[in-house]
C-alpha cells in the first residue's frame, strides 16, 4: 500500500457506506430480542445469544484481516467480506428457527470483521496525522447514522427486514466496490504479520487491555438495555427501540465531537471525558426513572461511549505504521471478543439482578478511570 498515494473522497465515502452497511443491525439486533423470542416462544435471555453470537466470532475473525492485507489485493479481501456479509443477512431474514438464525449471526460476525480494521489501515496510510481524528469520527458516525437507521425502523418494521435490508443495500454497494475502488496493493511494511510481538510493545499491550476492559463493561450494559426495559419498566417494542435509538443518534455527534477533540484536546483528554460519562449514567441506572429521564440517560450514555471511542481509535492510527496492520485487526477482535464475553457476563448478573448488573459494571468503569492514565500514557 503505497504511503504516498492520498485517500480519496471517493474511497473515504465508500469506506463510510461499509461501515454503515455493516452497523445497520448491530444495535437493533440487541433492540430485537423481545420480538425475536416472542416469535420463537423462546425466553428473551436465550434469544439474546443473537449478541455475542455475533461478537465472538466477529473479534477472533478480525485477527484474519491484518495478515490477509499483507498476502492479498486489499479491494479483493474487502470485496469478498461484504459478498458474503450480505449472504448472512440473508440468511438471517429467512432463518426458520433460531438456529438458523444463530448461524447467520455467526456468520456475520466472521465476514463483517474485515470492514473496521480495512477501514483503519486505509486512514492510516493515505491520511496526513493531523487529519486523521476528523476522518475517523466521520467513519465512526457514519456506523452510528446507519445503527441509528436500523434501530428506529425496529420500532415498525417486522424483524426480519432489519436483516433483508443491509443484504440489498449491500449487493449494491458491491458493486460500486468493484467498480470505483482503487486497488491498495498490499500492505509491504514488514514481513508478516505477529500479533504477539505486536503486544509484547508495552504501549500497545496498555492500551489494548484497556480497550478489552472497557469494551467488556460496555456491552455488558448496552446489549442487555432492552432486556431491562422489558422487564423492569414492562415498556413496548416501539419505545424500546426508541430509547436505545438514543443511544445511537447522540452516538452520531458523540464520534465527530470525539474525533475533533482528540485532534485538539488531546486523545487521552478525549478518552477520559467519555469514560466519565459513562459511569455516571451506569451508576444511575440501578434506580427506577420516569422514560424521560431514562431518555436523557441514553442520550449521555451514547455520547460518552462514543467520545471514549473516537479517542481509542484516533490513538491506535499514531502508532508505527509497521504495526498497524497488527493494531486494526487486534482493535476489532480484542473490542468483539470482550464485547461477547461482556454480553455473556452482563446477561449473568442482570439475570440475578439488573440493580446487581448495573451497580458492579459501574465500579469497573471508575477502576478503569483510575487507572486509565498508567494504562495509556500521556499524549504526545
Amino acid at each position: 500500500m503505497p504511503k504516498e498515494r492520498l485517500l480519496t473522497r471517493t474511497t473515504f465515502v465508500i469506506l463510510c457506506l461499509e461501515g454503515a452497511t455493516l452497523s445497520f443491525n448491530v444495535a437493533a439486533s440487541a433492540a430485537l430480542i423481545p420480538s425475536i423470542a416472542r416469535e420463537f416462544a423462546l425466553s428473551q435471555f436465550f434469544a439474546g445469544q443473537i449478541v455475542w453470537l455475533y461478537m465472538l466470532p466477529y473479534g477472533i475473525a478480525a485477527l484474519a484481516y491484518g495478515p490477509l492485507v499483507r498476502r492479498y489485493e486489499a479491494k479483493l479481501v474487502e470485496c469478498l467480506g461484504m459478498l458474503f456479509f450480505c449472504a448472512a443477512n440473508l440468511m438471517a431474514a429467512v432463518s426458520s428457527d433460531i438456529h438458523v438464525l444463530f448461524i447467520a449471526r455467526f456468520f456475520m460476525g466472521l465476514f463483517g470483521a474485515s470492514v473496521i480494521p480495512l477501514a483503519l489501515i486505509i486512514i492510516s496510510h493515505q491520511a496526513p496525522r493531523e487529519k486523521r481524528g476528523r476522518l475517523v469520527g466521520i467513519f465512526f458516525s457514519a456506523t452510528f447514522i446507519a445503527s441509528l437507521l436500523g434501530l428506529s425502523l425496529s420500532a415498525w418494521l417486522p424483524w426480519r427486514l432489519i436483516y433483508l435490508i443491509p443484504a440489498v443495500f449491500g449487493a449494491l454497494l458491491l458493486i460500486h466496490m468493484v467498480m470505483y475502488l482503487p486497488k491498495f496493493g498490499r500492505v509491504t511494511s514488514g514481513q508478516r504479520v505477529n500479533y504477539i510481538i505486536a503486544l509484547r510493545d508495552p504501549r500497545i499491550l496498555r492500551i489494548f487491555l484497556y480497550i478489552f476492559l472497557v469494551s467488556l463493561i460496555y456491552h455488558g450494559v448496552q446489549q442487555w438495555l432492552s432486556v431491562y426495559f422489558s422487564q423492569s419498566y414492562s415498556l413496548s417494542q416501539r419505545v424500546i427501540s426508541w430509547l436505545i435509538t438514543l443511544t445511537s443518534l447522540s452516538g452520531i455527534f458523540g464520534e465527530v465531537a470525539g474525533g475533533y477533540f482528540a485532534d485538539h484536546l488531546g486523545r487521552r483528554r478525549t478518552i477520559t471525558i467519555g469514560i466519565g460519562l459513562m459511569i455516571a449514567v451506569a451508576g444511575l441506572l440501578s434506580e427506577a426513572w420516569p422514560v424521560a429521564v431514562l431518555a436523557v440517560l441514553m442520550i449521555v450514555w451514547g455520547f460518552g461511549w462514543t467520545l471514549n471511542h473516537a479517542g481509542l481509535s484516533t490513538q491506535l492510527t499514531d502508532l508505527p505504521k509497521e504495526l498497524i496492520p497488527e493494531a486494526a485487526s487486534l482493535n476489532s477482535s480484542v473490542r468483539f471478543i470482550s464485547g461477547g464475553v461482556g454480553v455473556a457476563a452482563g446477561g449473568w448478573l442482570m439475570q440475578r439482578s439488573f440493580t446487581l448488573g448495573f451497580t458492579v459494571l459501574a465500579a469497573g468503569l471508575i477502576v478503569l478511570l483510575v487507572f486509565s492514565s498508567k494504562l495509556l500514557g500521556s499524549d504526545n
